[in-house]
């Protein structure tokens, strides 16, 4: 799965990993920069996904769709589909180029929307993550969590880079009595939280 990526995936991946390094030093808004995860970041989420039980795929926050194509290679795995959200009509568009250019469409739908509008609709959910707003994570949390199957997975990253701001969503995940969550010291901080069977 990880040892052949399809070229066009990989060209894309390339595409964007080099905007994102451009958007970190060349004085692009914060809210206008890609923002998106490290590759070893990307490569932790497919591990993990290939692994969640059976259940609906999602991501909050797509930017320009690279964290949703090392899902894809998940989903191409496992028979699975990813449903990505995205609020920003730009980087909704962005997406939508990166998943036609990358020819995952098979495999991956976007829904350009508030998240907190989407996810109600959205049940039975066996692997999320969470890349969004940081103000946004406790509520999109509370949100996915009722939803999750027994087993299901929330991710969430940024943990460690906005430790402070996410202070409160960690601290509430790790003591959740719902499931059972750790917060791995990779890249940027990555949050898991399993659901338990209850």
């Amino acid at each position: 799965m990880l040892h052949d990526i399809a070229q066009p995936i990989l060209e894309r991946m390339r595409e964007l990993e080099a905007l994102d390094a451009g958007d970190r030093v060349d004085g692009t808004s914060y809210f206008e920069r890609l923002r998106q995860i490290p590759p070893d970041t990307g490569r932790f989420l497919c591990l993990l996904a290939s692994g969640a039980p059976p259940g609906r795929w999602l991501e909050i926050g797509t930017s320009a769709g690279y964290s949703a194509l090392w899902l894809s290679l998940a989903c191409r795995a496992t028979g699975q589909t990813l449903t990505t959200v995205e609020v920003n009509p730009v980087k909704a568009a962005a997406a939508r180029e990166t998943f036609s250019r990358a020819g995952v469409n098979d495999v991956v739908g976007l829904i350009e929307g508030d998240a907190r509008d989407v996810l109600p609709r959205l049940d039975r959910v066996g692997f999320c993550f969470l890349d969004s707003e940081k103000a946004d994570y406790a509520d999109l949390y509370e949100l996915v969590v009722p939803n999750l199957v027994p087993g299901g997975l929330l991710v969430a990253d940024n943990t460690t880079s906005h430790e402070g701001a996410l202070a409160a969503f960690v601290a509430r995940a790790l003591s959740d009595d719902r499931g059972d969550a750790l917060n791995v010291p990779l890249d940027r901080g990555v949050l898991v939280f399993r659901k338990d069977g209850r």
